[in-house]
């Protein structure tokens, strides 16, 4: 079932967001070579519940960590680790989530580590601008294949492919709600948008094939030709004539500034 959120629940579920927002700022701090996954997953959680949030990632579906580190190869949903030592040239991908006042926030950021190598940067580039351009879809009337659709079409038309296996979603009281967001589709596709929906959009592209694997941890994908991969995600309430987006990128670029890729 899809909720529709009363304006009063969205300043709820931009409360949340914001505290997701300023805990990716806090990791783009101390990103860089010799860190390890397992720090930046101290540091996430002490933040969030400094400033009253819960980490809602942390336990979910048994998941260990409060956020999810995927660097380099790996798609999503990488474990944090004290032996994944970060180094010079990777990217890591870093997905958090924050309960708060019983409303999620979710959001994504893919970061450099030192200097990458261009075309990975430009895979990264190419990915948070697809974000845009699903989220320029994400208005009162329109489907979901048209968000999925505009993100699907700018990645492949400069050479990349887009993950077919993991999706956006909804969110709200729940991290996961209905209805699921693919980032591949068809305009005109896929349910209607409405006012007062809550939806989460998060392009996953790869440099390669859009094939992936499943590790043996049970939670880590990658790329089957171990080529790198990239994530951005914002959340989004639906409106009408324009998306409003509940999460930031804005602490992050500002603690990046020049150094963002």
């Amino acid at each position: 079932m899809i909720y529709l959120k009363s304006d009063e629940e969205i300043v709820l579920l931009r409360s949340s967001n914001l505290i997701v927002a300023k805990t990716l700022a806090e990791l783009a701090k101390i990103i860089a070579p010799g860190v390890t996954t397992l720090t930046l997953n101290k540091r996430a959680e002490e933040f969030i519940r400094d400033n009253g949030g819960v980490p809602n990632f942390l336990g979910y579906g048994g998941f260990p960590g409060s956020i999810c580190t995927s660097v380099n190869d790996q798609i999503v949903h990488g474990i944090p680790s004290d032996n994944v030592i970060l180094k010079e040239g990777d990217i890591i991908s870093i997905d958090c989530g924050v309960l708060k006042d019983g409303f999620n926030g979710d959001s994504a950021y893919t970061f450099c580590v030192g200097e990458v190598k261009p075309e990975v940067v430009n895979l990264l580039k190419t990915t948070k601008e697809s974000l845009y351009k699903g989220i320029e879809q994400a208005y009162e009337g329109r489907r979901t294949g048209d968000i999925g659709a505009a993100v699907q079409s700018y990645c492949e038309e400069r050479g990349y492919s887009v993950v077919r296996e993991m999706v956006g979603h909804g969110v709200g009281r729940k991290l996961h709600e209905a209805p699921e967001v693919p980032n591949y589709g068809r305009k005109g596709n896929g349910v209607l948008l409405k006012s007062g929906m809550t939806i989460a959009i998060e392009p996953m592209i790869n440099l390669g094939t859009r094939n992936l694997i499943f590790e043996k941890d049970g939670w880590t994908t990658r790329t089957a030709d171990r080529k790198p991969s990239a994530h951005f995600e914002h959340s989004v309430a639906i409106r009408q004539g324009k998306a409003d987006i509940l999460s930031s990128f804005e602490f992050i670029e500002q603690v990046l500034g020049d150094r963002e890729f």
